[in-house]
């Protein structure tokens, strides 16, 4: 509980900015995903980094826990409050506060999401390529290092975060990062504060690199007889030096159920959805070659297009693509893997982890951003039912197991939060404890997102 003067000083900073309602700490504390609903005690809405340091303040004085909020639609329990404490949402902390087009900078709150900072840039050329699906906020999106379906030709978050402002455990507020290209200038902490899930600090601006909206952009989806024959078509067209803006893999299970509920009228069997971005020329010279390629390993009706309704519908139907597999169950919530392994590794592990889902009573389709490495099983389970749960988790945890004997990681884009935190000895050894000492030095009493990526005391 926060105590009654501490929460006095919070009323009185931002009046009904402060909410301690049943509804409002419910939203607070759910997850997309199968974690139970672990509520905070109150929420606060800042409207401008004072605010936020000095909330923080407060916090640090009486040792509440404060975790960081932004569009709550992460995966693994980042923001729910298993020790209670103040949720700070940064939803009214959505501006975009300058847009560089000649540096192809921009600078925002963490509360924009991509889509709003996108509509924003529409008239400058100028676009943002981080697209992990939903309209998740960049604030949130540097917290778990979020990646998506762009990041095989793009990167992910970690590439660009240029510089950060941060709210520090204790109320200090400080910038991280320039807006040079690069800098040899002591410690990257902009680098370590990504990625960092809300536990050293809370971020309240991000400067973002941006990139030129390409001349033209072309779909393609194309069906194997083979999971293999689709993966060797990706490692084959990487290599060849193509570089395709986004590259997915649908199994037959999800082809199945997308035919169904979204009439995509794909072939059944294991596909690959891809995009190519350049000149007119290049990307009709890209979308060629890899039609060759694909003909070459087992593909089957491959089709292109360059209609942006065609664009748009492909890959919204990918990005509702999770829900849609929830709703052939309904009722039922996910645990879902995020493992990422090695691209040469990367059929191995999906052979492995079909078999291990075929042998197992619950469904688990697979898809997966296969230019690098990245795949998700969305292991669907009746959160009420504990042998589901445990069974799912068994799965899961099997097939992080077997990306780390491969050279890979548990989480290639969700982050740990509380689902994967048991994984973290097993991938990290020795460093997990390195973790934990930078942990304590800039959070000594444990209060950012408590519970959450280190080992806990």
């Amino acid at each position: 509980m926060i105590p009654a003067d501490a929460l006095s000083e919070l009323v009185s900073m931002l009046g009904e900015r402060l909410t301690t309602g049943k509804s409002d700490l419910a939203l607070h504390g759910r997850s997309e995903t199968w974690h139970p609903e672990m509520p905070p005690d109150a929420v606060a809405y800042p409207d401008d980094t004072g605010e936020v340091a000095a909330i923080v303040a407060v916090c640090a004085r009486h040792g509440i826990p404060v975790i960081g909020w932004g569009t709550g639609t992460a995966l693994e329990g980042h923001a729910s409050a298993p020790r209670g404490g103040l949720t700070v949402d940064f939803r009214r902390m959505d501006r975009v506060l300058e847009v560089a087009a000649e540096d192809m900078l921009v600078r925002v709150q963490p509360g924009c999401t991509r889509e709003a900072l996108n509509t924003e840039l529409r008239a400058t050329g100028l676009m943002f390529p981080v697209d992990p699906g939903a309209n998740a906020s960049l604030g949130g999106m540097a917290s778990t290092r979020a990646s998506g379906t762009t990041a095989v030709r793009y990167g992910t978050m970690h590439d660009h975060v240029r510089a950060l402002e941060v709210v520090l455990a204790d109320g200090r507020v400080i910038r991280t990062g320039t807006r040079a290209a690069k800098s040899s200038a002591g410690y990257d902490l902009t680098a370590l504060f990504v990625g960092a899930e809300g536990t050293l600090g809370l971020i309240t601006e991000l400067t973002l690199k941006l990139h030129g909206v390409p001349e033209a952009i072309s779909a393609a989806v194309c069906g194997f007889d083979t999971t293999e024959g689709a993966i060797d078509a990706v490692i084959l067209a990487m290599q060849m030096g193509l570089a395709p803006a986004r590259m997915e893999y649908v199994d037959l299970a999800t082809v199945r159920i997308l035919n169904a509920a979204d009439d995509a009228g794909l072939p059944e069997m294991p596909h690959l959805l891809l995009e190519f971005h350049g000149t007119e020329e290049g990307v009709a010279a890209d979308a060629a070659r890899f039609g060759e390629i694909a003909a070459d390993l087992g593909g089957h009706d491959y089709r292109w297009a360059t209609r942006a309704e065609d664009r748009t519908r492909l890959w919204s139907m990918r990005h509702r693509a999770y829900h849609t597999i929830l709703a052939t169950r309904p009722g039922a919530t996910a645990i879902v893997t995020d493992v990422c392994v090695p691209i040469s590794a990367l059929g191995q592990a999906i052979g492995r982890a079909t078999a291990e889902i075929d042998a197992s009573p619950l469904d688990g389709p697979i898809l997966g951003h296969v230019g690098d490495g990245n795949y998700h099983a969305i292991l669907m389970v009746d959160r009420a039912d504990p042998a589901e749960v445990a069974e799912a988790k068994r799965l899961s945890d099997a097939m992080v197991t077997h990306a780390l004997e491969l050279g890979g990681t548990a989480t290639g884009e969700h982050g740990v939060g509380l689902g994967k935190l048991h994984l973290m000895e097993a991938e990290h050894g020795r460093a997990w404890d390195v973790m934990g000492a930078v942990k304590r030095a800039l959070d000594p009493d444990g209060l950012m997102n408590p519970g959450k990526l280190v080992r806990q005391n």
